[in-house]
């Protein structure tokens, strides 16, 4: 399980250990600017008892290209409607690198079923949380291991949330009693560590909470 300490994360963790099965949890510190989700991530993972939580280092700033890991402006304001683009918080091949490792951890532990919390309704136009980017990947996976071509297993790719809007996505979560003051989502965190509330992740957030007609429990103030 990719977990990102994100309220997709965590609903898609909840998920998994709803339908009854043994959780590992996979978290990368990747050098992103708000690593704070990095500590939700290891709150989600007790609050939820994963089997074994595991944080790996991978420092992307050192090729940068992303607002998350060089000094580019993150977006604000922008309109959720309007998110078709790639913007700046794109990290390049991110996805891709965060279901490798998983992939690897998966083939030691001889597991078939690797989740992940990615959405293609409410986001923000990354092309690695498409449903042929994951179906691409699944493919790839049972060439590029000793378990997929000795026919000894097959890696199944799950992205439950894919389809779902934000606003279904908080009503899943609240049905699975999720704790969603433990989640994080913003990208530009604030002193104090309060979440900015402007950032494409917050806009989304807000609109998805709004649309469920659920509180928020880290309410971000707008600046």
């Amino acid at each position: 399980m990719l977990l990102s300490g994100g309220l997709d994360s965590a609903t898609t963790l909840a998920i998994a250990r709803a339908q009854g099965l043994e959780c590992y949890a996979l978290t990368v510190d990747y050098g992103q600017r708000h690593r704070v989700e990095v500590e939700a991530a290891r709150r989600v993972a007790q609050a939820l008892g994963v089997r074994e939580h595991a944080v790996i280092q991978v420092d992307l700033r050192r090729f940068g290209g992303s607002a998350l890991t060089a000094d580019l402006a993150v977006p604000t304001g922008r309109d959720p409607g309007a998110m078709a683009d790639i913007p700046p918080t794109y990290v390049p091949a991110r996805n891709t690198i965060f279901l490798a490792l998983a992939l690897a951890w998966a083939e030691t532990l001889a597991a078939e079923d690797l989740f992940i919390g990615v959405n293609c309704q409410d986001y923000s136009g990354y092309p690695d949380c498409r449903p042929e980017y994951i179906e691409a990947f699944e493919r790839m996976a049972s060439l590029a291991t000793k378990a997929g071509v000795e026919g000894r297993t097959r890696l199944r790719i799950h992205a439950p949330l894919i389809a779902a809007s934000k606003a279904e996505i908080v009503r899943r979560a609240s049905a699975l009693g999720v704790d969603l003051e433990l989640t994080w989502s913003c990208y530009d965190p604030q002193p104090g560590g309060r979440p900015c509330g402007v950032c494409d992740s917050c806009v989304l957030r807000r609109k998805g909470f709004a649309e469920a007609g659920v509180a928020d429990p880290l309410s971000p103030r707008p600046r």
